[in-house]
C-alpha cells in the first residue's frame, strides 16, 4: 500500500472507520500543517496504538475503549455486516447490493463525522468533514418502495426467512446498536444528530429489506409465539410424532 497525503483527510469518507478504529493511516498525518503535508506510508501496522490508544482527526489521543472509538468500531462492524449480506442477497439475486454498497460509503462519512468530536474540532477539520443528510429521504424512499410490495406486518417476527433475510437482520441489530454508540456523543454535544437520525432510518431498512428478500424467495418468516401459544405448539409437535 503506498498513500499519498496531499490534504490528508480528503479520502476520509472512504477509510475513517480504519484510520480511526485502528489508526492504520494515523502516523502519516502531519497535523500542525493540516492539509499541506506529502507524506507516503507503505505499512499497514504503525505500533501507534499498541499501548491502548488511538488518535481522532482532529489530533487529540484517546483510550480505545473511548466513547468515540467505541462508535466507530461498531459502524466499522456494521459495515462489515452489510458487506455480508450484500453477497448473500447478491447470490439470491436480490437487487440490493447497489443500495447497500451506497449505504457502507455514507457509513464512512457518518465515520469521518464521529472521528471529529467537537470539543476538540476546529474549523479546518469541519471543513474536511461533511454528511450528507438528503439520503435519509433516499432510505425513505426505499422503504416504502419495499413496503408496497410486502403483506401486513400482524405478528413480532424473528430473525428468519433464509440467509439474505437473516444476514440483514443481524445487519438490523448491529445497527441499533451503532445507534446506541452514538447516544452519549450526541448527548455531550460530541457529534451532530444528523448521523443517529440516519442509523434509525438504516435499522428500519434493514428490517424492511430484510421482509422483502423473504418474501421474494418464498421463505416462511417465523413468528414469535408467547408462552401459551408455545405450549399448544408442543403438544401438537408431539402428538405428530407419536
Amino acid at each position: 500500500m503506498n498513500i499519498l497525503w496531499r490534504k490528508p483527510f480528503r479520502f476520509l469518507g472512504m477509510l475513517a472507520n480504519q484510520t480511526f478504529t485502528h489508526s492504520v493511516y494515523s502516523s502519516a498525518i502531519d497535523y500542525k500543517f493540516l492539509g499541506l503535508s506529502v507524506r507516503h506510508y507503505n505499512k499497514i501496522y504503525t505500533r501507534t496504538g499498541d499501548k491502548g490508544t488511538s488518535i481522532t482527526y482532529t489530533g487529540e489521543r484517546r483510550p480505545k475503549d473511548n466513547a468515540i472509538f467505541e462508535a466507530l468500531g461498531t459502524t466499522d462492524e456494521l459495515s462489515s455486516a452489510l458487506g455480508l449480506a450484500a453477497e448473500f442477497c447478491s447470490e439470491a439475486g436480490h437487487p440490493l447490493e447497489h443500495r447497500i454498497q451506497l449505504i457502507q460509503c455514507v457509513l464512512q462519512d457518518a465515520g469521518s463525522v464521529i472521528a471529529t468530536p467537537a470539543s476538540s474540532a476546529r474549523e479546518a477539520h469541519r471543513k474536511n468533514v461533511n454528511f450528507n443528510t438528503d439520503f435519509v429521504h433516499d432510505l425513505e424512499s426505499w422503504i416504502d418502495e419495499m413496503t408496497e410490495q410486502l403483506p401486513p406486518l400482524q405478528n413480532f417476527i424473528l430473525p428468519s426467512g433464509g440467509k439474505s433475510a437473516s444476514s440483514l437482520h443481524l445487519a438490523r441489530s448491529v445497527c441499533r446498536r451503532a445507534e446506541r454508540s452514538l447516544a452519549p456523543l450526541i448527548r455531550d454535544k460530541e457529534i451532530d444528530e444528523e448521523t443517529l437520525k440516519f442509523l434509525n432510518r438504516l435499522s428500519d431498512f434493514l428490517f424492511t429489506a430484510a421482509r422483502y428478500c423473504a418474501m421474494q424467495e418464498g421463505r416462511e418468516e417465523k413468528i414469535y409465539l408467547n408462552p401459551k401459544e408455545r405450549k399448544e405448539k408442543s403438544v401438537e409437535d408431539k402428538g405428530a410424532k407419536s
